[in-house]
């Protein structure tokens, strides 16, 4: 019987969140953000590791913007297929953006770019010593020299803004994935143990509560990141120990005034543990607000990562990410490419509010008053 009214329960829940039409857009937009995270470096134009492949003569340049790149194979360790498709390819190539280019006997002629109208045939490549291993300058030029075209154009050291902002996708859901994750745990934790004891120890982790939570939630993060040092990892844990306070708050409300009711009391009777009761019975019955809270937090986290990373902080270079990006091109804005940190900033408004939409439409949906 309950079993019954609970799938009936879900399903009124589904249909109202499909009947959400922003709800609904976002949460297809966060899947397709997650498929294009997924397979980053698959759909990359350039597929090294962190999309981190530069041409300096080729920098801060339109989107859309064309050139010949003429390739030179080198040496590198061997890569397994599925290191690959996660961490990006070793770099097997220099490329060189090139102007022009003219073969002769056994000499390749090229006009490396360095800026418009400049065609000088100047730089001499040789078939023997250059490309070894290739028997023809007509394998040469079907291989190793291709128009190459920046969709998005390319950064201020000449990298292709169209991977890095793939790639940078990645570093934006992780770090709301592991810690709203790590929220969660001590959140729940927490916050259950203080409803459901309450005395004493509802004091001491309300005090630790309001402690926390005093603090300024920037600071807190700034601090736990020096703490710790920079990087990646270190971010994930810093962002995730300021948020679940919150999570706490809303929990031990809930706890509060679930412990009192009828079926708490008749697992009490029949002896059951009190880890059962909070674990089975309790936290099932209170994780509504708990889902949609943590739709939020995904949100904050996102912004929190990228102002670290802003700040120079968060994710270090070579690694790709969004708020880095807007930290070393928003100096453009007043340079005359402003596109260069409006990107980036147009990609973390839209993840951002495609979760806060997604939050608002789970929190109509499970609203039991409506």
């Amino acid at each position: 019987m309950n079993k019954k009214k609970s799938s009936s329960l879900t399903q009124l829940a589904l249909q109202k969140f499909r009947k959400n039409f922003w709800g609904v857009l976002s949460f297809w937009f966060v899947v397709f953000c997650l498929l294009l995270a997924v397979f980053a470096y698959t759909l990359a134009p350039d597929d090294t590791a962190n999309a981190n492949q530069m041409h300096l003569s080729i920098h801060s340049k339109n989107p859309g913007f064309s050139v010949k790149m003429l390739s030179f194979p080198i040496e590198t360790s061997s890569q397994s297929v599925i290191s690959s498709f996660f961490f990006g390819e070793n770099i097997s190539s220099a490329e060189i953006p090139i102007t022009n280019y003219k073969i002769s006997n056994d000499t390749l002629y090229a006009a490396p770019y360095t800026g418009e109208g400049i065609e000088g045939l100047t730089k001499i490549y040789t078939l023997k010593e250059d490309f070894k291993g290739v028997d023809s300058w007509q394998h040469v030029e079907e291989q190793f020299i291709q128009q190459k075209t920046f969709l998005l154009g390319t950064d201020k050291y000449g990298r292709d803004m169209l991977s890095r902002m793939l790639v940078g996708i990645r570093i934006s859901l992780s770090i709301g994935f592991v810690a709203v994750f790590i929220s969660l745990v001590i959140g729940i934790s927490l916050g259950a143990i203080a409803g459901y004891y309450g005395g004493k120890v509802d004091q001491a982790i309300m005090w630790l509560i309001n402690v926390t939570w005093s603090i300024p939630t920037l600071l807190l993060v700034i601090a736990i990141t020096l703490a710790l040092g920079k990087g990646f990892w270190q971010v994930f844990i810093a962002v995730g120990l300021t948020m679940w306070v919150e999570v706490a708050r809303v929990v031990r409300g809930q706890v509060l005034g679930v412990k009192k009711l009828q079926y708490v009391t008749a697992a009490k009777a029949l002896g059951f543990s009190n880890f059962r009761i909070i674990q089975k019975h309790i936290i099932p019955n209170i994780i509504a607000p708990v889902i949609v809270i943590s739709a939020a937090n995904f949100a904050a986290a996102i912004l929190v990562e990228s102002g670290l990373s802003f700040l120079g902080i968060g994710a270090q270079p070579p690694m790709p990410s969004w708020g880095g990006m807007i930290k070393d091109h928003y100096s453009y804005i007043i340079l005359g490419k402003p596109y260069l940190a409006i990107i980036p900033g147009l990609a973390i408004m839209s993840l951002v509010m495609a979760f806060m939409l997604i939050g608002n439409a789970l929190r109509d949906a499970l609203d039991v008053r409506t």
